[in-house]
């Protein structure tokens, strides 16, 4: 069975920077240790990366949400720097939004039976990718790992894995 880790957007800007929380900052370890595994399992794994540019502020996104982060080339876009070394042997992918249809793409090619997610934030661009991934591949397994995931909040990190379930996605 084909099986896929992606890894979203475990940078330093939501962990600890601009957009950071205690909540994403607890799940670090669990998140390493779930990438270790993978890789002594021989799973694929793909990193995505939230990427933005100076232009920020005057997109879309930056206008509802005025925070500067993931700006490429900037300390807070880079992966925490465990997650940099583990990072090395994988796909990476830029995205310049929540859910990225590269991803897809790639998930489809393969041919996956079986996608796990874990990352950051529950309740953007985790349940976009979940979304997309179980949009493009609907009969694979596509689930997420509640313990190894973070939202902007505790409550809509809780909101986002309920709305996961209702679309056939499953949440461990």
């Amino acid at each position: 069975m084909k099986k896929l880790l992606v890894v979203v957007d475990m940078q330093k800007d939501f962990i600890d920077g601009a957009l950071g929380t205690g909540e994403a900052v607890k799940i670090l370890e669990p998140v390493k240790e779930k990438i270790r595994k993978a890789k002594d399992q021989g799973r694929d794994i793909v990193f995505t990366k939230d990427t933005h540019y100076k232009d920020y502020l005057m997109t879309q996104e930056g206008r509802k949400l005025p925070v500067p982060h993931c700006v490429k080339g900037t300390e807070g876009w880079e992966l925490d720097g465990g997650l940099q070394e583990l990072a090395r042997d994988c796909t990476v992918l830029e995205k310049p939004s929540f859910g990225s249809m590269e991803l897809a793409e790639l998930a489809q090619k393969a041919g996956y039976e079986e996608i796990e997610l874990i990352g950051l934030c529950t309740d953007i661009c985790v349940i976009s990718n979940a979304m997309i991934l179980k949009a493009a591949l609907p009969e694979a397994v596509v689930r997420v790992d509640s313990s190894c995931c973070a939202g902007v909040t505790p409550e809509s990190h809780r909101n986002a894995l309920e709305a996961m379930k209702v679309c056939q996605i499953e949440v461990i």
